[in-house]
């Protein structure tokens, strides 16, 4: 009975999707299956402009097969008038080095580029980016990873930028420095402008009112990316408390723990729960989490990897410290091979990853 209802279903659709749409995506190679299976309801639609749409992209230098990619991965792109697509056009020319850059990100990127309902703010907001001096190649990262900035009005990212400013000088930074802090925060978490000014301001009093020097605010600020200004101060407050009872320790150590490492401000008391019970899965001490706290900043999968391949060696990680197990990929590869060739005993101090 299901599969009769479900074959009903797609015939009954298949009836009333647009011929005329249908014949030019076919005379395009388009995979109408998957069309039909992601989003059938582009092909139902009275309107498209298939041949409009194809064509723009050719101009663009994109062949047969990059337009129908395109169009599989981004079906309601057809449903955007010509008008609106030139327009998408020149307003990612202007940081784009040429068209087969850009071309290159709408294949990578559809639903970025296609999205074309805010056009106005997203010229504003590239110039607003611009006139700050965000680099082109740093603009077209949002355009693909980050769009949602650029759909707000420029006044909101402008309050924000402002807000980060006036802080940053209040908190004790130089003002020769204050324009390179903004950038690298931008370039590091755009998601920052997603935040109003008084979430911004909220948190950073937070920090204050927890004892925290403004030195030391603007250096979790560094670490953290900006990623504190996701949160808000219940949650921080949470996972402070957290970690003062795991690790039984006093207000001003829990403090130098936070500073040696963010993560235990950042992420949420289940987080870190499940960090904590998968290392002491391994036969890690609280004592040595508590000596090495940045390990917190991995994940449960990444810890077990790192200890996996250093027992393999004969490296006891549950009779160390857990520096080993510290920093980015490459920093644990130099650390591996450390051990290949050397005693575990004289293991270098691998550089810590913060989030």
């Amino acid at each position: 009975m299901y599969i009769f209802c479900v074959y009903f279903f797609e015939c009954s659709n298949s009836d009333l999707e647009n011929k005329k749409t249908l014949e030019n995506l076919y005379s395009l190679s388009v995979d109408i299956t998957k069309i039909r299976r992601l989003k059938e309801w582009v092909l139902l639609q009275d309107v498209a402009y298939v041949k409009e749409i194809a064509g723009i992209l050719q101009e663009m230098g994109a062949d047969e097969t990059t337009v129908a990619n395109i169009i599989e991965r981004c079906p309601e792109a057809i449903l955007h008038t010509p008008a609106e697509i030139k327009s998408q056009r020149a307003l990612w020319q202007l940081v784009c080095q040429n068209e087969k850059q850009l071309i290159k990100l709408i294949e990578q990127f559809p639903e970025s580029f296609f999205t074309t309902e805010y056009q106005q703010n997203q010229k504003a907001n590239i110039l607003f980016f611009q006139e700050l001096g965000l680099k082109n190649n740093i603009i077209t990262r949002f355009l693909t990873s980050a769009p949602n900035i650029f759909y707000n009005p420029v006044e909101k990212n402008k309050n924000v930028i402002e807000t980060l400013q006036r802080n940053y000088l209040n908190l004790g930074g130089s003002a020769a420095n204050m324009k390179i802090w903004i950038l690298k925060l931008l370039s590091q978490n755009p998601f920052i402008l997603l935040n109003t000014s008084t979430a911004i301001q909220e948190n950073l009093e937070f920090l204050q009112k927890n004892d925290f020097t403004d030195q030391e605010v603007l250096q979790l600020l560094s670490k953290l990316k900006g990623f504190i200004f996701q949160l808000n101060s219940t949650t921080m407050q949470k996972s402070m408390l957290f970690s003062k009872n795991i690790f039984k320790c006093s207000d001003q150590e829990l403090k130098q723990l936070v500073l040696k490492c963010p993560a235990l401000l950042y992420y949420s008391v289940p987080v870190l729960e499940e960090r904590l019970e998968g290392l002491l899965k391994e036969g890690i001490s609280i004592a040595q989490i508590r000596e090495t706290p940045m390990v917190l900043e991995l994940t449960t999968q990444i810890v077990q990897y790192r200890i996996k391949k250093l027992s393999a060696l004969g490296y006891d990680i549950k009779s160390g410290n857990l520096e080993s197990l510290n920093g980015t990929k490459k920093d644990f590869e130099v650390t591996y091979g450390f051990v290949c060739n050397k005693t575990p005993g004289n293991l270098p101090v691998t550089k810590t990853l913060y989030c």
